[in-house]
């Protein structure tokens, strides 16, 4: 028998890039290369197989695959001294990287290296090092044009308003007869619509994600891994148990897909050598309107950014901004205005002021009331509605009936996925303590499984409660939404004014002096316009 010699790795790579067959945990193409490495090792019994790493899905343009570095670790460890591969593509496909680990990298640990197919055995030289070196060219060069060719038909695709990304943005999915339009998926939709409209009446990133999570809504990882839908591997939120966070609010109120529009190619890869990603000029991104049935129209999306940009603090102790927030400016020097709250024997008095003050050179920084400045802004904004000749116009879409039905519809499919989620806990509580008495689960492990599924099923069954009371509160019309719109509705006859009045009519308060203040509305050069041309025709 045979003396054994080398202790090998047989490492085996396949792009994703390569064809693959969906039915099979492997694709073909690593079986074939596991097959053609083991007849090519039976006529060499020298050679002792220790170990096999596969790279399923990764470039080769790259080398930070994790089972070749696992290889490499090997390597350095002393535990193999010899690599086995198809050919030397598998190995890796970068011209100078491959040079360095044939060169130099085995060499320096005496690894003996193997591509069959190209006919390179570093034991006897067979392959001169020109025929390596052509054959590494050769490889990348592939390379480099599969990534042009692969540019630019997604930049065709995109050109055309076609959708090339890998997941759908939480609220769609991909057309199931053409995955590259976008359709609505109706549920998440729902949720999305109550973001942007929790947001419109005031309320704070944190406190929209902090009420979504306890009504028990999935977090938009956490939804598509229970619909078994695509989603991101090792990114942003894809952690066990995901909840809702205000940076995925945030990120969803500042996503004009929702509109109906796509937006793509905003980052890239400077060349096929590099995965970084890095930020496109605008003039180099592909935006296409109205590619797909929108979410969101376009004025409420409008409306969600405006109040984004400005200075919405939020009370210490409350979830919603102050009524004036990032709308109060300096006369003098244009700086926004700060609130302050002096206490008084037992009572509290709020205050604007300009913070930039007298010393650097605000004439306007006199203090004045809240309370002084409400009334004042109150009797501007009925002096405005008053000239407005049709406010019909600005409620027209204010169906609260219709409204009224839509949200107790959602919070009834809610608490039906709820209850879902809760019949499947119940279910595998079920079987968990069978499996103890099978020995498939120690007495340790049904505790802590048995507690933790516990603790998710009251979870579920408190937020059905909440989901229980808000229903029955928008169906006799005390939900807090149907609320601001019965009062929007009587903006004629208003005597108080609120966030959502000021968000919708006020553009920016310029405070002049304690008695004077100057109010840019919303669309005032349109009604500007409007007053012009009557005045106009009227001569």
């Amino acid at each position: 028998m045979q003396e054994i010699k080398y202790r090998a790795i047989k490492y085996i790579r396949l792009s994703s890039a390569d064809d693959k067959s969906a039915a099979k945990t492997e694709s073909d193409s690593v079986g074939n290369q596991r097959k053609l490495i083991n007849e090519y090792l039976k006529n060499h019994l020298e050679i002792e197989v220790v170990d096999e790493k596969v790279d399923d899905g990764f470039s080769g343009i790259l080398f930070d695959r994790p089972a070749f570095k696992e290889m490499m670790a090997d390597i350095e460890d002393g535990k193999v001294n010899c690599v086995i591969v198809k050919d030397l593509s598998r190995l890796g496909r970068e011209y100078i990287e491959t040079g360095r680990y044939l060169r130099r990298v085995f060499p320096a640990f005496g690894v003996r290296f193997i591509a069959i197919n190209d006919n390179i055995d570093t034991l006897n030289e067979s392959g001169d090092d020109l025929t390596v070196s052509l054959k590494s060219i050769i490889n990348d060069a592939y390379c480099r044009d599969i990534s042009i060719k692969t540019r630019s038909a997604l930049d065709i695709k995109r050109a055309g308003g076609d959708f090339t990304g890998a997941y759908p943005v939480y609220g769609y999915k991909k057309d199931e007869n053409n995955h590259n339009l976008l359709v609505i998926d109706k549920y998440p939709a729902s949720i999305v619509r109550d973001i942007f409209f929790m947001k419109i009446d005031g309320h704070s990133a944190v406190r929209i994600a902090d009420m979504l999570n306890r009504r028990g809504v999935l977090s938009p990882i956490e939804y598509k891994k229970d619909q078994g839908l695509p989603h991101p591997k090792k990114g942003y939120g894809d952690v066990a148990g995901a909840k809702w966070s205000a940076t995925t609010i945030i990120r969803i109120l500042n996503d004009e897909t929702y509109t109906g529009t796509l937006v793509q190619g905003k980052t890239g890869t400077p060349n096929y050598k590099l995965r970084e990603l890095i930020k496109r000029p605008e003039n180099e991104w592909h935006r296409n309107e109205n590619v797909h049935e929108a979410i969101i129209s376009r004025h409420n999306f409008d409306l969600a950014q405006k109040i984004l940009r400005l200075d919405t603090r939020t009370a210490p102790s409350g979830d919603k901004v102050y009524i004036f927030s990032g709308i109060l400016v300096c006369g003098c020097c244009g700086n926004r205005m700060t609130r302050k709250t002096v206490p008084y024997k037992n009572t509290k008095y709020h205050y604007y002021y300009c913070p930039t003050g007298k010393k650097n050179g605000c004439s306007g920084s006199a203090m004045i009331k809240e309370i002084d400045l409400i009334g004042c802004v109150l009797a501007c904004v009925k002096a405005h509605i008053s000239n407005v000749a049709s406010l019909e116009t600005l409620i027209a879409e204010l169906d609260e009936t219709r409204i009224a039905r839509e949200l107790a519809e959602n919070l009834t499919v809610q608490a039906a996925k709820n209850e879902h989620r809760l019949e499947k806990i119940r279910g595998i509580k079920a079987g968990l303590y069978e499996n103890m008495i099978c020995g498939t689960l120690s007495k340790d492990e049904y505790k802590s499984l048995k507690n933790k599924y516990t603790e998710d099923a009251d979870e579920l069954i408190e937020a059905n409660l909440r989901l229980q009371k808000e229903t029955e509160a928008v169906l006799s019309c005390r939900h807090e939404r149907l609320e601001w719109m019965e009062h929007f509705k009587n903006l004629e006859t208003l005597k108080s004014i609120d966030r959502k009045t000021v968000i919708h009519l006020i553009q920016s308060i310029r405070v002049i002096g304690k008695t004077e203040i100057e109010i840019t509305f919303n669309y005032q050069l349109e009604y500007e316009n409007a007053v012009a041309l009557l005045q106009k025709e009227a001569v």
